[in-house]
């Protein structure tokens, strides 16, 4: 089961993340396209340190919300949703060509992530918005209890899908992850290992409250955005690949 992690999140003179101690650990790296975190330079110099360490690229789009960090809800029409995907997947894209790095997918950040995952409409327009741009990539969403209904709509477009889990997050019972402004939504560095564990070997995790959720996933998510975390994503990484 590979690692990914969202990445690329500075902005100006503004420093989010620990970029350089996290990428030797992961696999992928989701990097932010301009909207909800990131400047041109930023994309350039984490691509460069993506390919430095062989970790596969995929991009990063949010909410055009810098102030909020693209955790706030935006009502947006569908159009205007399409464009902006495609902007910013095709920003990246243009960085990662001039680096010689291919761009193999894309993950959407925050608020958006959650609206894709809860509104069948937001899903359908994100995979129309990837499927046009003709760049062979996959989009990566959650693995909840509606992953066929998800297949399908992405086989009804030749779409690839990456299906993500979370190893420091706390789930509910409906299989969507515990709101960060509630008590244990994220977990510490003993926890995330166990439930880590528990995806890999028995593919379920543990909710909040104590029920056995089935959870098919190809790939664990993390968050390196403080020097603890960065730890616990050396030990993951010490679980996931176990040495020969």
């Amino acid at each position: 089961m590979k690692l990914n992690c969202d990445m690329g999140e500075n902005y100006g003179n503004w420093n989010l993340g620990s970029d350089e101690a996290v990428m030797p650990y992961v696999d992928m790296a989701n990097i932010a396209c301009g909207f909800h975190a990131s400047d041109p330079l930023t994309m350039d110099r984490t691509v460069k340190l993506a390919k430095q360490y062989q970790v596969t690229v995929g991009a990063h789009p949010g909410y055009p919300d810098l102030v909020g960090f693209g955790r706030r809800a935006m009502a947006i029409e569908n159009n205007e949703l399409r464009s902006i995907i495609q902007y910013q997947v095709g920003a990246l894209a243009a960085i990662c060509r001039a680096n010689q790095v291919e761009l193999s997918y894309v993950k959407p950040h925050g608020a958006l992530y959650h609206a894709m995952m809860q509104q069948p409409e937001t899903m359908a327009t994100i995979m129309d918005a990837v499927k046009e741009m003709e760049l062979n990539l996959a989009l990566m969403i959650q693995a909840d209890s509606q992953y066929q209904a998800h297949q399908a709509q992405a086989d009804a477009r030749q779409l690839p899908l990456i299906f993500e889990a979370f190893a420091d997050r706390c789930y509910q019972d409906n299989g969507s992850l515990l709101g960060r402004d509630q008590n244990g939504a994220q977990l510490d560095e003993q926890q995330m290992l166990e439930q880590a564990h528990r995806l890999m070997n028995k593919q379920q995790v543990i909710t909040h409250s104590q029920q056995i959720l089935a959870v098919k996933a190809e790939t664990l998510c993390v968050h390196g955005d403080n020097p603890a975390a960065i730890n616990g994503i050396a030990k993951l990484a010490a679980l996931l690949r176990p040495p020969l």
